[in-house]
């Protein structure tokens, strides 16, 4: 028999064999000052490509005076316990209340996490007999929630709809031996590659088969569809989505989420989720901070104009360079390049050392071997001059990629 730390010491996994090198600086950065498009970093100012404040509303001077009211009022500690025992409030119900009518729902239910929240619904819409569908590039939140699935589970290939279909039938068979349903899941937008899921033609094979489908739309919220209602309404297939779920810590630029859905199934959701059955209630200041926010993003669509502008701009500036940004058509704004981590860590550091550029690098596991993802997060607070700067910047550190610079600076500190 094994010390269970043995291998905990022995292993630290794909990402934690690097902690010595990165922590600090490649992994747990700190971004400091105001949150904005530049920040302080390591002791200079960078032009930040890294935080999810799509509409630029985390230091709006309207959601900042929102906030300090709420929390002069309420302290940060209000409502105390969970909603089902002491902590639900009439403003809870507004709040739950107006993020339905704008995602065109029943009814809404509040969630402290978005991550959270994911976990706790799927292990509560599901039995040991119901089969799950999902996309094979969900969020973590996702893949977590359906490891709980006593079940039956099937992924199809990102996008494929001949492969989701193929496995809608296996789903189809399995379900109806076991007298189960089924449930498909797919997000509105993928966080990494920036594409939109194909809900259309997930709702459209409806019409051959029985299932119900769960969209997560964290990055879609705010960002998509002509109030901005998400992916759903750019797709046009709002009402054919039976579970609705986003997050406040993107466009909202907060903290909390929300599902969205038909009364009975979000009642069902309340007595079942113990994820919120057993937590503490979302925090008042966030609530009406959050009622704030979903007030501007009804009000201002001038901020989701502005942000498009500057999503077109980088976008199509990348790609007139020729860099590869995959098949984005959403604000997440993906630049692929060939190396290993030690060159990309090389790379970022010139890039946010000698060029003043922030964005967050992504290497195996979360993609492939050999591959370089700079994930880029266009915001409304950014600068047509801050999408120039960065391109030229990109432009600069592909060429000592591609000419081996990187791998000579690897070598040297290995």
């Amino acid at each position: 028999m094994k010390d269970l730390f043995e291998r905990i010491n022995n292993d630290k996994g794909p990402l934690g064999k690097w902690a010595k090198q990165a922590e600090g600086y490649y992994v747990f950065p700190k971004l400091e000052g105001p949150i904005a498009n530049r920040m302080n970093f390591n002791g200079k100012e960078v032009v930040t490509w890294s935080i999810n404040d799509y509409l630029g509303l985390a230091n709006h001077p309207e959601v900042r005076k929102a906030d300090a009211e709420a929390a002069q009022e309420h302290g940060m500690a209000y409502p105390m316990g969970a909603r089902m025992m002491s902590g639900h409030t009439v403003f809870h119900e507004q709040l739950e209340k107006e993020c339905a009518e704008f995602v065109n729902k029943e009814a809404a239910y509040l969630v402290n996490f978005g991550y959270q929240g994911m976990v706790s619904a799927i292990d509560a819409l599901v039995t040991k007999n119901d089969v799950i569908v999902y996309d094979v590039d969900s969020h973590a939140c996702i893949i977590d929630g359906v490891r709980l699935h006593q079940g039956k589970r099937f992924t199809y290939r990102h996008n494929d709809m001949e492969s989701f279909e193929k496995n809608l039938i296996r789903a189809t068979k399995m379900a109806t031996e076991l007298n189960g349903g089924i449930l498909v899941i797919s997000e509105g937008v993928f966080g990494m590659r920036g594409e939109q899921g194909k809900l259309k033609e997930i709702v459209e094979l409806k019409k051959k088969y029985n299932f119900r489908l769960l969209v997560d739309d964290a990055h879609g919220f705010g960002t998509l569809g002509k109030t901005g209602a998400g992916a759903g309404e750019e797709q046009g297939v709002q009402d054919e989505i039976d579970v609705y779920f986003a997050t406040f810590a993107k466009s909202m630029a907060g903290f909390g989420a929300f599902f969205a859905a038909d009364k009975d199934i979000i009642q069902y959701l309340q007595y079942n989720m113990r994820s919120q059955m057993f937590a503490k209630s979302l925090p008042m200041a966030m609530v009406k901070g959050a009622l704030k926010r979903l007030d501007m993003i009804r009000t201002m669509p001038e901020l989701r104009e502005k942000l498009w502008e500057n999503v077109r701009a980088l976008q199509e500036g990348l790609v007139e360079k020729g860099f590869n940004i995959g098949n984005t058509n959403t604000c997440v704004t993906p630049v692929f390049l060939e190396g290993e981590i030690p060159e990309a860590m090389a790379l970022v550091q010139d890039l946010r050392e000698n060029y003043k550029i922030f964005c967050s690098i992504v290497v195996y596991p979360v993609i492939p071997k050999g591959m370089i993802l700079l994930r880029l997060i266009p915001t409304a607070a950014h600068t047509l001059d801050n999408v120039r700067e960065t391109i030229e910047a990109f432009s600069s550190i592909r060429e000592k990629l591609e000419t081996g610079v990187y791998k000579q600076i690897a070598a040297a500190l290995t």
